[in-house]
């Protein structure tokens, strides 16, 4: 492909296609410009690195979050769409969890997110400072609730890599964690039950529990400072 045909879009749906099959690890100018059927050369005119190709993923796929309309829903309900969208973005693009870490993101996809949090919570009835603690609440809950699934999909991606022998170092690594919870009382319960087969798997639902929970905190926090400030 010639040089003149590539655009910075082009560029960064191919990043991002690759991010998905191959993770942080795999993403390098000579693939990505396998890819798009150019040279790496050709890449560099328009990107400067990986670090930046990171950067502009990164924020890309933050435009597939809706924005929930403020002006026509509640506070909760906006909050609570807000959040789900959020951790199937992150679910779908696991690398992102990762490039939290290890990589400085910014762009108005994400920019946008941040101040639509801040609005809603705004919106809730917190004043500035507290709803920018709420928001920053509800993110460090929808990543951390996002960082599992990463994981596992980081893991068996490193592990398929290694040889025919990945399938018996997952069952031997199985193995001895079961053996390692049998000797907890709760964890040996749980052993007993269907969830046997992955002891450290979160219940179903655990990520709708944790939102609800949160926001039913958020609530009783703000009718406590109503009480106070007409008290």
């Amino acid at each position: 492909m010639p040089r003149d045909t590539l655009t910075v879009d082009r560029i960064v749906r191919a990043a991002t296609e690759l991010l998905d099959d191959e993770g942080l690890d795999g993403l390098n100018m000579r693939s990505l410009a396998t890819r798009l059927g150019s040279a790496a050369t050709a890449v560099y005119w328009h990107v400067k690195g990986k670090d930046e190709l990171v950067r502009l993923a990164a924020d890309a796929v933050w435009h597939e979050v809706e924005l929930p309309d403020l002006a026509a829903t509640d506070w909760r309900t906006a909050a609570t769409a807000h959040a789900n969208g959020i951790h199937a973005m992150l679910t779908r693009h696991p690398w992102l969890v990762q490039a939290f870490s290890s990589h400085l993101l910014y762009g108005p996809g994400q920019a946008q997110h941040h101040d639509l949090g801040l609005a809603i919570y705004e919106k809730a009835g917190f004043a500035a400072a507290n709803a920018d603690r709420a928001a920053a609440t509800l993110f460090t809950f929808v990543l951390g609730s996002a960082l599992g699934p990463a994981a596992q999909v980081s893991l068996h991606r490193r592990l398929g890599k290694r040889s025919a022998g990945a399938e018996r170092l997952m069952d031997e690594a199985m193995a001895h964690a079961t053996e390692t919870a049998a000797q907890f009382p709760r964890l040996r319960e749980r052993l007993g039950t269907s969830a046997a087969s992955e002891y450290a798997a979160a219940p179903d639902d655990t990520f709708a529990f944790g939102l609800q929970s949160i926001l039913d905190g958020f609530e009783v926090r703000l009718a406590a400072d109503d009480a106070s400030y007409r008290g």
